[in-house]
C-alpha cells in the first residue's frame, strides 16, 4: 500500500506494547510503507480499542491515514482534510518553496502581496505560503465544496477568502489584474492514467481532483488562457506538473505571454513550471 502523503516521519516510534506491535504488523502485511509512524498516528488519534479496530480495518483496505485521523501535515502544517477530500502530497511544498522563491524581493509598493490558491482542494499550497508571507491577502477557489469547507478552517488564521465554482468563475471581478502570484496544483494526470494510481487515490479522493483530460493538461489550458486577466504586472503563475509534461506545460504559458521556465525536485520527486507575464503597457 503507498503512502501518499506528507505525515512527518521523524524517528519517533509508537508505544512499546504488544497493541502497538500487533498494529504496525498488521500495517506492514497490508503494505503500509510508514507502518511504524501510522501505528503511532492511529494510536494518538483511536478514542477507544473499538474505535482503532475500526481504523485499522478501513487503513488495511485502503482508505487514507489523512481521512481517518482529519489531517495531513504539510510544510509543517496541520492541514484539516475529511473523507472524499484530496489530500495534500509532499511534493507539493516545492510548488510553496517555487512560489516564495518568485516572490523573494519583490516589493509591495504599499499594498499587500495577494495570492491565488486555484483548484485549491484543502487549501495546503494557500495556506503555507501566507504562513511565510505576513500580511499578504490570500483568496482560494475550487469546484468542491467539501474539499472548500477543509479550505474554510486552514486559511482561517490568514484571512483568506474562500469561492466555490469552476477555476476563476467565482472569483469577483473587483480582483482582477491585482493577484502577484497564482498557484494552481490543477490535476495533470492524463484520464487514460488514473486507472495506474495507487488505490488510494482511485476510491477515495475525487475524480475531479485527478483527471486532467486526454493529455493531463485540459485544466492548465484554460488557467494559463484566463490568467493573464487576473495577474497583475510581472505576475506569475505557477503549475505543479510532471518531469514528463513539463515541457508542453511551459509551452502553453509561453504562447500566452508568459516566460516560462522549469524546476524539479529529485528530493521530492516534484516538478514545477513557473510563468512569469511580461510586463505590459500601462501595467
Amino acid at each position: 500500500m503507498e503512502h501518499v502523503v506528507g505525515i512527518k516521519h521523524g524517528k519517533r516510534q509508537p508505544r512499546d506494547e504488544p497493541m502497538a506491535a500487533a498494529l504496525v504488523a498488521a500495517l506492514r502485511a497490508a503494505g503500509c510503507v510508514y507502518a511504524v509512524e501510522e501505528a503511532h498516528i492511529l494510536l494518538d488519534a483511536a478514542g477507544s480499542r473499538a474505535d482503532l479496530a475500526r481504523m485499522l480495518a478501513l487503513r488495511v483496505d485502503g482508505c487514507p491515514l489523512e481521512h481517518l485521523v482529519g489531517w495531513a501535515e504539510f510544510c509543517g502544517l496541520r492541514v484539516v482534510v475529511a473523507p472524499g477530500v484530496f489530500v495534500p502530497r509532499r511534493r507539493s511544498e516545492f510548488l510553496v518553496g517555487q512560489a516564495l522563491a518568485g516572490l523573494a524581493g519583490r516589493i509591495q509598493r504599499g499594498r499587500p502581496l495577494k495570492i491565488l490558491d486555484l483548484c485549491c482542494g484543502s487549501g495546503a499550497v494557500g495556506a503555507a505560503l501566507a504562513r511565510e508571507l505576513p500580511g499578504c491577502e490570500l483568496h482560494a477557489a475550487d469546484v468542491d465544496p467539501v474539499a472548500l469547507a477543509c479550505a474554510t478552517k486552514n486559511i482561517a488564521a490568514f484571512n483568506g477568502e474562500v469561492y466555490c465554482g469552476d477555476l476563476f468563475e467565482p472569483v469577483p471581478e473587483r480582483l482582477r489584474g491585482s493577484f502577484d502570484v497564482i498557484v494552481a496544483n490543477a490535476p495533470y494526470v492524463p484520464t487514460d492514467d488514473i486507472r495506474f494510481m495507487p488505490r488510494e487515490a482511485r476510491v477515495h479522493e475525487p475524480a475531479a481532483a485527478l483527471d486532467g483530460g486526454e493529455d493531463g493538461l485540459a485544466l492548465q489550458r484554460s488557467i494559463a488562457a484566463q490568467a493573464p486577466l487576473w495577474l497583475h504586472s510581472e505576475g506569475l503563475l505557477l503549475f505543479e506538473s510532471s518531469a514528463r509534461q513539463a515541457d508542453s506545460s511551459a509551452a502553453l504559458l509561453n504562447a500566452r505571454g508568459f516566460t516560462a521556465s522549469i524546476a524539479h525536485s529529485d528530493a521530492l520527486d516534484s516538478t514545477v513550471v513557473t510563468g512569469r507575464l511580461e510586463p505590459r503597457d500601462g501595467r
